[in-house]
């Protein structure tokens, strides 16, 4: 008897899934875990195949999940990836409480329908959306993976299926980037030979009011650059003694937010400009000590843009924000004379990386005491997430330089995402035409193919499409790389499997009116699914 073949049992599936509130870092995306172990376990040929369903400790005491169906002595195999963790809930204010009991959430918003966005009111009107924290992004991929699976097991497809279930991928993707070396030793173990590594992901609008259907053959990579702004502190009372840092962050957003130079294009595919993740000063107390320490950091998007040129341009960026500082700061100087007798003096601001700056406070003060003051900050500031340590730590050489003030100082934070495409791939790219075709024949759909999922994804740790060399500009200038933060380099080289993206249809990912499309999730998206499975597998 099968678990997960009819609508009903999909729906009644995904809405379990739905109930583990695994938010990033909680004990339920462990939970959530064990979970999808269990449901799994029920199945006849894992209770057969002990082994093949295993649950994998990361580093941090999280887990994730692999279970490998095999077909005979095939080698060919597909890995169906997910992830299972969900983004926090606050912005559901009131509805808070409901954020992971979709049935109820769902009648709730519709009790109060006149409250609700235009879009949001059609959509409730229809009756066939689902509401919910995670019901789009991406437990209703997960609940059809799982069914694949299963289809797998009564020998439905003509070669192997590894489902690939992880944690954290809404923040550092620790999951993916662990279980990297478990498809390596799976590979060994099983003689499995990887064809195309599947995710599901939902869907995402390209604009608003975007209705169109994708499918998609690589994701888009992803730096997250900050620059440390060292001013001059001063009181208040005399703030032409100083340089206040917000202002220098400022001038860095004004100059970076936004910006279409960052843009890239490839085959008429265009990413995002960059924008503000964070900024704020470091002063832990009020004074009225003007702020003269600040960060400003950004998420950048990629596809065949080099590092080397990325941090090129934002170095071009930090002069631009240096020079209109410098010139600000004098001209206003300048008009006050005409309150206060003085001659203003004209300064410069320092631009530099992460890695010079170090290279100049090893000069100073040695490489020993600089790793004992690294790891002393490290082990003190645990509380503190890997954006807050990597500001922290390059907070503490600034001050050990501050002979070089004013400067900004640009570095890097995880996580970091490498670009990846498969889009030149011969049976990837037949797949998504076979698909493309299928769903025009069976289901009227239309589907586009997009180069790169917009966003971001695990697809980004099944290769390594750019040389090792070219990745020095991230390593040398985050702190955290190698210690706190790691990139399996190697076997990302060594699995390089072609990938792929066939994803539910659903709507306001990350957003307290996240919802799923149950007809076409549950009805025509498992028929999608097998069919892609069925092909990559040829």
């Amino acid at each position: 008897m099968t678990k997960w073949q009819t609508k009903d049992s999909l729906m009644h599936l995904h809405a379990r899934l739905v109930e583990h509130p695994s938010i990033t870092g909680s004990n339920a995306e462990i939970a959530i875990a064990e979970y999808i172990e269990l449901q799994l376990r029920d199945i006849s040929y894992f209770r057969k195949h002990r082994t093949h369903l295993r649950l994998h400790p990361t580093s941090d005491g999280r887990k994730f999940v692999s279970a490998l169906v095999k077909n005979g002595k095939s080698r060919k195999t597909v890995i169906l990836i997910s992830h299972f963790d969900v983004v926090d809930v606050e912005d559901y204010g009131e509805w808070k409480n409901l954020a992971f009991h979709p049935y109820d959430l769902t009648n709730a918003f519709y009790n109060h329908i006149e409250e609700f966005p235009q879009g949001v009111q059609e959509d409730l009107k229809k009756g066939e959306w689902l509401f919910g924290r995670g019901s789009m992004d991406m437990k209703a991929g997960l609940a059809v993976q799982m069914s694949m699976l299963e289809r797998a097991a009564e020998g439905k497809f003509d070669g192997n299926v590894l489902l690939l279930s992880v944690p954290d991928e809404e923040a550092n993707s620790t999951g993916m980037r662990e279980a990297a070396p478990v498809l390596l030793q799976l590979a060994k173990e099983y003689e499995l030979e990887y064809t195309a590594c599947l995710n599901s992901e939902p869907m995402f609008t390209n604009y608003p009011g975007d209705v169109n259907d994708y499918i998609y053959t690589g994701s888009l990579g992803k730096v997250l650059p900050g620059f440390l702004c060292y001013g001059q502190e001063t009181h208040v009372g005399e703030p032409f003694s100083g340089l206040n840092a917000n202002y220098m962050a400022a001038e860095i957003t004004k100059e970076v937010e936004l910006n279409i130079e960052y843009c890239e294009s490839v085959e008429g595919e265009v990413t995002p400009p960059p924008t503000n993740l964070m900024q704020k000063d470091l002063k832990e107390e009020y004074s009225v000590q003007i702020p003269h320490v600040a960060v400003t950091n950004f998420n950048v998007l990629f596809m065949e843009k080099t590092l080397d040129k990325l941090t090129e341009a934002l170095l071009a960026s930090a002069q631009k924000a240096a020079d209109k500082i410098e010139k600000h700061y004098f001209e206003r100087a300048h008009q006050f004379t005409k309150w206060q007798s003085y001659t203003p003096k004209k300064f410069s601001v320092n631009v530099l990386t992460y890695e010079e700056l170090f290279d100049e406070a090893v000069q100073q003060y040695g490489e020993e005491e600089l790793k004992r003051r690294q790891a002393y900050i490290v082990a003190n500031y645990k509380e503190l997430g890997d954006r807050d340590l990597t500001t922290r730590l390059v907070y503490d050489l600034a001050g050990l330089c501050k002979d070089m003030a004013p400067m900004i100082v640009l570095f890097y934070s995880p996580p970091f995402y490498p670009a990846i495409s498969s889009r030149h791939n011969n049976t990837v790219i037949k797949t998504m035409k076979n698909l493309k075709k299928y769903g025009e024949e069976n289901y009227q759909l239309q589907f586009k193919h997009q180069r790169y999922f917009p966003g971001l994804s695990d697809l980004s740790f099944v290769g390594l499409q750019q040389p090792k060399e070219s990745l020095m500009p991230l390593i040398c200038n985050m702190p955290l790389f190698g210690s706190q933060y790691t990139l399996p380099i190697q076997e990302l080289k060594e699995l390089n499997i072609p990938v792929i993206n066939v994803g539910p249809r659903g709507k306001d990912a990350h957003k307290w009116t996240e919802r799923l499309d149950v007809h076409y999730t549950f009805e025509i998206f498992p028929h999608l699914l097998n069919y892609t499975i069925f092909q990559l597998l040829q």
